[in-house]
Formats: C-alpha cells, sequence, structure tokens
C-alpha cells in the first residue's frame, strides 16, 4: 500500500561514467580559463606586429639606456646662460609638469592666475628663495638669477601671463656660475 517515491532525492549524476566526467570537467574549465586570461595578459589585444618591435633592438636599447650622463666642461669656460625653455624642461618641468608636492600645472590658468597677479619679479625671487615646498632655485643651486627670470617668465606665459623674457644680456659670471 505504501507508495515509494525514488524521483524525490535523485540527482542528476546517474552512472560512474558521468561522476567521473564532472570530476574531470571541474578540474579542466577553471585551468583552461586561468591559461587564455594569462595569455591576454601576457600578449596583450594588439597584433603581433607591436609584440614584435616590443623585442626590436632600438626599443631594447631605448630601455635599457641610462638615467644620467656624465659632461665634462672646462671650468674657467664662460659661461653660456640657459633659456627658459631649457631650465623648465631640466628642473622646473619635475614638479609643475606634473603636479607634485601642489606645484601649479603647467598651461593651468586657473591655478596659475592667484601668481600672476604678483608679478614677474615677484614670482622669481620666490623661486630662487624657495617658496612652501619648493626648494631655492628648483633644487638646482647652479642656476643664476638670469635663468631663473627665464624659466618663471617661460613658465608663467605657457599658464595665461603676458611677460617679457628677459633678454640676453652679457652677466658677470663667478667661478660657481653665479651672476654678479
Amino acid at each position: 500500500m505504501s507508495e515509494v517515491h525514488a524521483d524525490e532525492h535523485s540527482s542528476p549524476i546517474k552512472t560512474p561514467k558521468q561522476l567521473i566526467t564532472v570530476i574531470l570537467l571541474s578540474f579542466l574549465v577553471p585551468i583552461i580559463f586561468i591559461v587564455m586570461f594569462s595569455q591576454l595578459l601576457t600578449t596583450g589585444l594588439g597584433s603581433r606586429k607591436e609584440s614584435q618591435s616590443a623585442s626590436s633592438p632600438e626599443t631594447i636599447a631605448a630601455r635599457l639606456k641610462p638615467i644620467g650622463q656624465v659632461e665634462v666642461t672646462d671650468p674657467n669656460a664662460p659661461k653660456v646662460a640657459k633659456s627658459g625653455k631649457e631650465v623648465v624642461d631640466g628642473v622646473c618641468s619635475a614638479c609643475h609638469a606634473t603636479g607634485a608636492l601642489n606645484a601649479p600645472k603647467i598651461g593651468d590658468k586657473t591655478a596659475w592666475a592667484p601668481h600672476l597677479k604678483e608679478g614677474l619679479e615677484r614670482l622669481t625671487q620666490n623661486a630662487i628663495k624657495g617658496i612652501r615646498q619648493m626648494p631655492p632655485r628648483g633644487g638646482n643651486p647652479d642656476l643664476t638669477d638670469f635663468e631663473m627670470a627665464r624659466a618663471v617668465a617661460f613658465m608663467a606665459n605657457q599658464s595665461g601671463a603676458s611677460f617679457k623674457e628677459p633678454a640676453d644680456k652679457p652677466a658677470v659670471t663667478d667661478a660657481k656660475g653665479k651672476t654678479k
């Protein structure tokens, strides 16, 4: 009189062959996805030509290029004043191109506006003496006052000012390169 319901507790796996198949797939499927993902990360989505150019001799040489170079100069030779762009590219851009240490970025007119109101002379004096987190002369003590004025004018003009860059003048320098 009692009915037996065998369907209530049954599973989709009915035979040992199905069990072995499910166990193997549970290992293989994640491994396949991991391999595919790692291949995608290592080769990228780009074409094969791009990955070949990364291993070209020119690209490798550029990656291995030393950071600094030694320049030997005659200490008695006359010093040639650097342009504002040369000083900015060599010293100032470390902070003013990136905005590091809250330095106003070159070209950001809103960040430079309050500073530009002070005028070129005041900005130059701040750059020479240092202000807030900026070290004197941007951290390069070899820069002359004239070079600093050129650099400040260059940066300010890139950021909305219309300052006249100091003209070349024959500067008398001492042995350390400081303007007298």
